[in-house]
């Protein structure tokens, strides 16, 4: 694997501010985000410039109990070629059930769900990640997810579940730290702990973000500030490994670029630190404070040489690591694990009754399935729901601009006992469908908007799409007094 260096998550957002950014090395971008015919501007003047750009996939569900369905994987595939990446990258979770295994419709999650960590579920995860393997173009790295949920009668710890997945596939890791912080809070899991049983020479990078607390309960959040607790947890994977690269992501609520370096040079001087207190043969962890400290000691005192100094740190750590030669980025990958015999469709058959049963639960309003923390599962519905009603805003964001303060009240009563069947612009047209067929929104002006909107993106042949035919048809709604 290369090493890829300092990174953030890129996001058209703040896409003017990342060109601008210092020290960026590599981003990295929601595969389902790009079209491979059209790249963004922005993001190919990254890539003319050399940045290192990697897909990282959301949709696959390589944790569910279906085979990797191959147009998805055509379509990962593409990104990775498009953009001249050197590995893709994705979840462990499932992301919708049903279906045929279980002879019921199929549902969505609209979001990442964690997979039990038992037997059954490991042989179709490693099934699942070989077939991935089988269709991409370049390594795979897959990724531990943050939850607010675990599943009774789990067999394995997580250090445990991805030890063996890497050692029976051979995937690369992808760890987020955040995620390891938030699985301590909502589900009482050591980080230390994780990372002791992890396999470090699979990393092919890592994940640094922000979230919250609330009631609680640790919400993976992408909007909020990286806290010290995620630098701590960051500080104890580089005591024992220098990880090829570390991303920043930030996903809402984008702060301005000043703060966006700031969080960059706190993460830069966390790896630095590990790296020279590795090198120098100590074991122990290496807290934030202390890696704040090793980036401004010494040398100069200018505390605008930090930076440059962890990074010439972290390299000359890489070349005297205890008896290594080589960066753990330049570490030979796993043998070639040994060919397995496919998974007995009952396995699949057992996983997916009970991943169906779990979200339907969630998103169905179905009872909750037995040995689960009732209350946990309305925080992990309420906080699905919400993320269903973030991504339609996106998708369609007229619909937030008709309804006002009552569109995500209104979305929230649409989505009770309503599972997402057919991806988020379908949902968009079914929850304005659901809507219109009761008579809202309030006001005629808002009512007319919204059956607009409906009617030039639904039917078997939607309402000429071209801008000077929409623009003509929102001057005569305003010339009509929006009646």
């Amino acid at each position: 694997m290369v090493r890829l260096g300092t990174g953030i998550g890129w996001r058209p957002e703040i896409a003017d501010d990342i060109a601008r950014l210092p020290g960026i090395d590599w981003v990295e971008v929601v595969a389902e985000n790009i079209c491979p015919d059209h790249v963004p501007d922005a993001l190919r003047l990254l890539r003319e410039r050399g940045t290192t750009v990697v897909p990282h996939g959301v949709s696959l569900g390589l944790g569910g109990a279906e085979r990797p369905e191959p147009g998805r994987l055509r379509a990962l595939a593409e990104r990775a070629e498009a953009l001249g990446s050197p590995l893709v990258t994705e979840h462990i979770a499932f992301v919708r059930a049903g279906g045929p295994l279980t002879a019921s419709p199929s549902i969505e999650a609209g979001h990442l769900l964690p997979v039990p960590r038992t037997r059954d579920a490991l042989d179709v995860l490693c099934e699942n990640v070989r077939i991935a393997q089988d269709a991409l173009p370049v390594p795979l790295a897959v990724e531990n997810i943050a939850a607010l949920i675990s599943w009774p009668g789990e067999e394995m710890t997580e250090g445990q579940f991805l030890a063996e997945l890497v050692e029976r596939t051979g995937v690369r890791l992808l760890i987020d730290v955040a995620n390891l912080h938030t699985n301590h809070v909502n589900r009482g899991e050591d980080p230390a702990k994780a990372l002791d049983e992890l396999p470090t020479s699979a990393i092919a990078y890592v994940h640094v973000a922000g979230g919250v607390e609330k009631d609680g309960v640790w919400h993976d959040s992408h909007a909020h500030p990286v806290t010290q607790p995620v630098l701590d947890v960051l500080a104890e994977l580089c005591a024992r490994t220098a990880p090829p690269g570390v991303l920043l992501e930030r996903d809402e609520d984008f702060p301005a670029a000043g703060e966006l370096a700031g969080e960059l040079d706190a993460i830069r001087a966390v790896t630095a630190a590990g790296a020279a207190g590795t090198a120098a043969g100590s074991a122990k962890p290496v807290t934030a404070a202390r890696a704040a400290e090793a980036a401004t000691a010494a040398g100069t005192g200018d505390e605008a040489a930090a930076p440059v100094r962890a990074s010439a740190a972290a390299d000359e750590a890489d070349k005297t690591r205890t008896g290594a030669t080589a960066s753990a980025a330049d570490a030979p990958a796993p043998d070639a694990p040994l060919p397995e015999a496919p998974v007995p469709d009952a396995v699949r058959e057992r996983l997916a009754l009970a991943q169906t049963a779990l979200l339907s639960a969630l998103v169905g309003g179905t009872p909750p399935p037995e040995g689960f923390d009732r209350r946990r599962l309305r925080v992990q519905s309420a906080a699905l729901t919400a993320k269903r009603a973030s991504v339609i805003a996106k998708v369609a964001p007229e619909l937030p601009e008709i309804l006002g303060t009552g569109y995500r009240p209104a979305f929230a009563r649409y989505a009770e006992g309503r599972p997402m069947t057919g991806g988020y612009r379908r949902d968009a047209l079914s929850f304005a469908e659901h809507l219109l067929a009761d008579g809202r929104p309030d006001g005629s002006a808002a009512r007319r908007r919204l059956t607009l909107w409906w009617q030039e993106r639904s039917g078997p042949a939607p309402l000429p799409s071209h801008p000077a035919a929409r623009f003509a048809r929102r001057v005569r709604l305003a010339l009509s007094g929006g009646r």
